[in-house]
């Protein structure tokens, strides 16, 4: 998730790599790593990219690249979060959520022309939140992913465990939408997300393995930084991942698998560890 970190020199980077130069120019070296062969946009949350700075990434990649951007928050939050960054809008009704309108100009558009063949999938990421009864919420989404352009791969992460029911399910293959299997807070287990969920909704296996149960997002960055070695490795989760990857390959389902410093304190050292459980579990 994102390539600009100082830590990763002499992991991912020549150790004297200058540290100003990453978000610039990182990524191309990001990308000529054998296990490092996808990667999050995570700014676009944010706010909305234009198509050059699509562009000026995907130049960066080889071909068999691919990208995981995520939607633009404004897509997924129904109020505004009590934050100072909200300015004015902080606690208020959010009139972007869910706006398939506003997706398809602001999102979708500048990001599948910037990438083009190298985009895996556009994220739309729900935060944890109040949505009412899972059936109302799963009757909004279908609603939102049916009226999405159809030529772009659509993954949704939801935070809420009370949401992963078989009204979501039908909402996702109603949209023509994957499920993001996500290792975060309260979540259940990735393999229990998949037996929840059917086979079309993850016809692109789509997992993000954030960081372990319990864990709160600030604390665990202090904790790990720099982010330079795996400082407490978590094998359930890691094991989890490994055998969901295993059962896609088993019928030839590819796998787009995100990881996150947060995981273990180094995410290039837990993709490695990560790797090495996928081999033992085929």
């Amino acid at each position: 998730m994102s390539w600009s970190y100082a830590g990763w020199r002499g992991l991912v980077y020549a150790p004297e790599t200058n540290v100003k130069r990453l978000a610039q120019d990182g990524l191309a070296a990001y990308a000529a790593h054998p296990l490092l062969r996808a990667v999050e946009i995570d700014r676009s949350y944010y706010e909305p990219l234009p198509v050059e700075a699509f562009q000026g990434q995907a130049a960066q990649t080889p071909d068999d690249f691919r990208f995981l951007v995520k939607a633009h928050q404004e897509c997924t939050i129904r109020r505004f979060p009590v934050h100072a960054r909200y300015g004015n809008r902080r606690g208020e009704p959010n009139g972007r959520y869910l706006d398939s309108s506003y997706a398809a100009d602001a999102v979708i558009g500048p990001t599948a022309e910037g990438l083009g063949a190298k985009l895996g999938a556009i994220l739309f990421q729900f935060p944890p939140h109040e949505p009412g009864s899972p059936e109302a919420f799963a009757g909004e989404l279908a609603a939102f992913l049916e009226a999405l352009p159809r030529n772009v791969s659509y993954a949704v992460e939801v935070r809420n465990p009370e949401l992963v029911t078989p009204a979501y399910a039908r909402a996702l293959t109603a949209g023509d939408a994957l499920h993001c299997h996500n290792v975060w807070g309260d979540m259940p287990s990735v393999l229990r997300q998949a037996k929840v969920l059917p086979p079309l909704t993850r016809r692109l296996l789509v997992v993000r393995w954030l960081m372990r149960r319990g864990e709160q997002y600030e604390q665990a960055g202090a904790r790990f930084q720099p982010f330079d070695r795996v400082l407490d490795e978590d094998p359930a989760n890691r094991e989890s991942v490994a055998t969901l990857v295993s059962k896609a390959a088993a019928h030839d389902v590819p796998s787009l698998v995100l990881v996150d410093n947060k995981a273990e304190g180094c995410a290039p050292e837990s993709i490695v560890r990560l790797a090495r459980a996928i081999t033992r579990t085929a």
